[in-house]
């Protein structure tokens, strides 16, 4: 069985406290989470990052339920595996965390296989743009796959 508990597309800060509790389960032996924060570097920036303004279409937060819907459905040797999956939206600086995900299964091995399979599938799927703020006041517009 796999539960989505948490997806969500948020103007707000990302709390990882809040996604280990929404995986919570007492069933649920291996947990694992993905956080991706913005650095000050990049291969594509001239000059050191300063930022991430992220901006999303109105249907981002339905393709991310049905991102970690998937991902949990193709995981093999759990009968049970919960998803928390978080994605920011707006002005980000270094440090701050745009993507969050948690992953409970009853073993680690697939814990860590969907969570993984989240990760990459937002990467490649969700529709979620970011322009990338360089010190040089450059920027750059990175979009899905990106």
């Amino acid at each position: 069985m796999n539960t989505v508990q948490l997806a969500a597309i948020s103007e707000q800060p990302l709390d990882v406290d809040a996604h280990l509790r929404a995986v919570e389960h007492p069933a649920l032996g291996g947990v694992t989470t993905f956080i991706g924060r913005v650095r000050d570097n990049d291969p594509d920036a001239d000059t050191p990052v300063v930022g991430l303004e992220y901006s999303a279409h109105p249907d981002a937060e339905a393709v991310l339920r049905s991102i970690a819907e998937k991902a949990g459905a193709d995981a093999v040797g759990s009968a049970r595996v919960d998803v928390a999956v978080s994605h920011r939206i707006g002005r980000l600086d270094v440090g701050d965390a745009a993507v969050i995900i948690a992953v409970a299964a009853e073993h680690r091995a697939e814990a860590f296989e969907v969570c993984r399979a989240v990760i990459e599938d937002i990467k490649r799927d969700l529709p979620v743009w970011k322009r990338q703020l360089e010190s040089d006041g450059s920027t750059l517009w990175k979009g899905i796959g990106g």
